[in-house]
């Protein structure tokens, strides 16, 4: 252990906070910044955050604060665990108390909506720092509360980002594995956002097990796909932050996209789901966001072209459901026989049959 090393977790929501419960129980000063300074001294008070885990008793080293100045002061590594909503804000808020020596973690899965930037290229452009890095994989924070046994990935070009996550988050119970690849880790994050909602909404329509795994699968070429397109290695998805995260949240229904996809399938609208979940999925967005950048650079993504009809063309579950896997039959691995091979194949056929 780091003589003096010091952790903040900047957001309380569920991951922030079960992150928090593993840095500190991992034996490591953790200071937890949240918006509502009453929150914050009902975590110092009771050691819970009863808005987001009530049944998560945390140890009595973390120490919460409303103030970004109070939680930054002298912590050597910044988890950012910040809606992606939010996260460019809470982050301009923290650059005066934060210092070129600190590392920055992302947690967060999602898209900055102007200029479509992923939190690392923010973390990036905001601070101008080198020690950056982002946490991904299948981590349901419910189950990480628990202590069950869990995977993750922490992706950084920066050799000592890697080490020192590893060092603080690692234990018997949350395995702490490395990756360079920064982009690839964050896309498959923020994308199997997406695909959670697809599942959710094949499994309220009652497609059988056969479907839904067609449905993951496919989901992962387009992902891996589309990822590639911006720079990922697409090894990366066969990793924890690509099919293992894909993999929990279109399964589980603890996903809040899941449910989302779950509700719309049993007809709900969108206003209802989000009145009932109380919140906005970060998937919803993310679909938005990735079928105008699809459309812009002429990726093929017939499940996010789907699900848009659905989400915000009012579509119905069920008459789109068929058109989510695409009309034509094409290539099952893409890097290993690109789509536009068997596309060519195709209209060789057609030209030779109608001759």
């Amino acid at each position: 252990m780091t003589a003096g090393l010091t952790v903040a977790v900047i957001g309380g929501g569920s991951f922030g906070t079960a992150l928090t419960s593993i840095i500190a129980g991992n034996g490591y000063p953790t200071r937890l910044w949240v918006r509502n300074p009453q929150l914050a001294a009902e975590i110092n008070q009771k050691h819970c955050n009863s808005k987001y885990m009530p049944d998560l008793q945390l140890p009595a080293c973390v120490e919460a604060t409303s103030s970004l100045e109070e939680a930054l002061a002298e912590a050597e590594l910044v988890f950012l665990a910040i809606p992606s909503k939010g996260f460019a804000q809470v982050l301009e808020q923290a650059k005066p108390f934060l210092k070129p020596e600190q590392i920055l973690v992302s947690t967060t899965k999602g898209f900055e909506e102007k200029g479509f930037k992923l939190m690392s290229q923010l973390m990036a452009e905001i601070t101008g720092f080198q020690h950056l890095g982002v946490l991904s994989g299948p981590n349901l924070a419910s189950e990480l509360a628990q202590k069950q046994l869990t995977g993750t990935v922490i992706a950084s070009a920066d050799d000592l980002t890697r080490a020192r996550v590893q060092q603080v988050l690692g234990n018997d119970f949350f395995r702490v594995y490395a990756n360079t690849d920064i982009y690839g880790a964050e896309l498959g994050g923020a994308l199997k956002n997406i695909y959670a909602i697809a599942a959710g909404m094949a499994a309220s329509l009652g497609m059988g097990e056969n479907t839904r795994s067609m449905l993951m699968t496919r989901a992962l070429a387009e992902m891996s796909r589309f990822a590639v397109s911006l720079g990922a290695n697409p090894m990366t998805f066969l990793g924890l932050a690509g099919v293992g995260d894909l993999i929990v949240t279109c399964s589980s229904p603890l996903s809040r996209n899941y449910r989302v996809g779950q509700a719309l399938g049993e007809g709900k609208s969108l206003t209802e789901v989000v009145e009932s979940l109380g919140q906005v999925a970060e998937g919803v967005n993310t679909v938005r966001l990735v079928k105008a950048q699809a459309d812009a650079l002429g990726i093929y993504m017939p499940l996010v072209q789907a699900l848009y009809l659905v989400l915000f063309e009012n579509h119905s579950p069920r008459e789109v459901a068929g058109s989510m896997m695409g009309n034509e039959q094409s290539t099952d691995v893409e890097f290993v026989l690109p789509r536009d091979e068997v596309l060519k194949s195709a209209q060789k056929v057609t030209r030779i049959s109608t001759q």
